[in-house]
C-alpha cells in the first residue's frame, strides 16, 4: 500500500528493522497529565544550605543573634517558638508556654535575652538557651511587635489595644503606658540614641513620644500624611528622621524633631480595582543617605534621601514583604510572596543573586551577626538559611 495511503488512514507501519532499543516501563511510575504542577515543583531547585522544619504551622518572625552568628529565633502560627542553631540541626529549644501565635522576636541588643511576643498579649523573656526568665503582663490586646532599648534591658511593644507598653525587663515592672491611638498599634520602635519613641496605627497617625514621661511630644496626621493605616516603620541611624509606609500605598519622611512631613512618594501602581497597593516595608540604609520600601505594588524602590526622588524602582514577579540589609553594605534583601528572595547591588539597582527553596510567601528575613547567613521564614512553615558571605 503507497504511503500517501497509509496516512490518509491513519496508520503508519515500522519493521523489525526500524527499532533501535527496547526499555520497560511501569505504568506506576508514568506521571498524570493532572501531574503537571507536582513536577514543575519538583524541578525548582532549593538554594538553602539549611531548612529548620521544627514549626507546623506558617511561620512570622524570625530574629537571629547579635552576638552568636549561629543562634535564631522563630515563631509562628502553631503557637510556638523555637531557638536553634544554623548548621547544628541536632540542637534546637523550644520556647514553651504560648497560648496563640508568635508574632514577634527580638533579642536584647547584648545579645543575653530573647523576648517572644505573642497574640494572647503576653512577652516572654528567655535566656540564650531557651530557658524562661520571666512573662511581662499588661496589654489588652495581641502583641503586634517588639523593639529592645539600644542600650539597655527594656522592652517597647505594641498591642491591639490601642496602646504601646514599656517594661524594665530585669525587674518585670511597668515602666510607661503610652496611650493615644484609635487603633492597633501596628508598627514603633527606640531611635537609636534610646531618648524618643516612634509609633504608628492602623488609626493612619504617627506619635512621637518621651519615653520617660510618656508624653505625646507630636502627633503627625491628616493632609500630606498617610490616609489610611499604617503598617511600617523605620528610624534614621541619626535619630532624626522617621520613615513610614501605608495600606494607602504611600511612603512619608518625617522630621522627629519638628514632626513635619520632609519628603513623601507614592505606590507606581494600583491593583485592578484601582485601589492603591500597600507598603509592606520600610528601611534606611544604614551607611548611604537612602532609604527603600516595598509593597505589593511588586517593586522595591530606593530612595535618593538628598534629592528626595527614586534612586531605582526594582521590579519583582509578585508582592515585596520584607527587607534586610547586609549590615552597612551596599546590598540587600526582599522577601517576595512567590516565595524567592532576591539580592540587590543598591548603588546599580541590579538584582545579583535569586534565592529559590520556599513553596510560600516570605513573611520575614533575618541576617546573622558575621553577615554570612540569611535566614526567612515562610508560610509555608518552613526556615531557611542560605549563604550571603559572597556579597558582604
Amino acid at each position: 500500500m503507497p504511503a500517501q495511503d497509509d496516512e490518509e488512514q491513519g496508520q503508519v507501519f515500522f519493521d523489525e528493522s526500524d527499532i533501535i532499543h527496547e526499555v520497560d516501563v511501569d505504568e506506576e511510575d508514568l506521571p498524570d497529565a493532572d501531574d503537571e504542577d507536582d513536577i514543575e515543583n519538583i524541578e525548582d531547585p532549593d538554594d538553602s544550605i539549611h531548612i529548620f522544619t521544627g514549626h507546623t504551622g506558617e511561620l512570622y518572625a524570625v530574629a537571629c543573634s547579635p552576638t552568636d552568628p549561629v543562634l535564631v529565633a522563630t515563631g509562628g502560627g502553631d503557637d510556638k517558638g523555637f531557638l536553634w542553631k544554623i548548621g547544628h540541626a541536632d540542637w534546637a529549644s523550644e520556647l514553651q508556654g504560648h497560648t496563640d501565635s508568635v508574632s514577634t522576636l527580638a533579642f536584647s541588643s547584648d545579645g543575653q535575652l530573647l523576648a517572644s511576643g505573642c497574640f494572647d498579649g503576653l512577652v516572654k523573656v528567655w535566656d540564650t538557651f531557651g530557658n524562661f526568665k520571666r512573662t511581662l503582663e499588661g496589654p489588652g490586646g495581641g502583641i503586634e511587635w517588639i523593639r529592645w532599648h539600644p542600650k539597655g534591658h527594656l522592652i517597647l511593644a505594641g498591642s491591639g489595644d490601642c496602646t504601646a507598653w514599656m517594661w524594665n525587663v530585669d525587674n518585670g515592672n511597668c515602666l510607661n503606658v503610652f496611650s493615644g491611638h484609635d487603633a492597633i498599634v501596628t508598627c514603633g520602635d527606640f531611635t537609636p540614641d534610646g531618648k524618643t519613641i516612634c509609633t504608628g496605627s492602623e488609626d493612619a497617625t504617627l506619635r512621637i513620644w518621651n519615653p520617660r514621661s510618656g508624653e505625646s511630644i507630636h502627633v503627625v496626621r491628616g493632609h500630606p500624611y498617610h490616609t489610611e493605616g499604617l503598617t511600617c516603620l523605620s528610624i534614621s541611624s541619626d535619630s532624626t528622621l522617621a520613615i513610614t509606609g501605608s495600606k494607602d500605598g504611600s511612603v512619608h519622611i518625617v522630621n522627629i524633631t519638628t514632626g513635619k512631613v520632609v519628603s513623601s512618594c507614592s505606590s507606581q501602581t494600583g491593583s485592578t480595582d484601582g485601589n492603591p497597593e500597600s507598603i509592606e516595608c520600610v528601611l534606611f540604609a544604614p551607611n548611604f543617605p537612602w532609604a527603600v520600601f516595598g509593597g505589593m505594588d511588586q517593586n522595591l524602590t530606593i530612595w535618593d534621601l538628598q534629592n528626595s526622588s527614586p534612586r531605582f524602582i526594582c521590579n519583582h514577579e509578585e508582592g515585596v514583604t520584607c527587607l534586610a540589609w547586609f549590615g552597612a553594605s551596599k546590598f540587600l534583601a526582599t522577601g517576595c510572596c512567590d516565595g524567592r528572595i532576591c539580592i540587590w547591588n543598591c548603588l546599580s539597582g541590579e538584582c545579583i543573586e535569586t534565592f529559590k527553596g520556599h513553596e510560600h510567601a516570605i513573611q520575614s528575613l533575618a541576617v546573622s551577626s558575621n553577615l554570612e547567613f540569611l535566614v526567612s521564614v515562610s508560610m509555608d512553615s518552613t526556615a531557611r538559611v542560605f549563604e550571603i558571605r559572597d556579597f558582604c
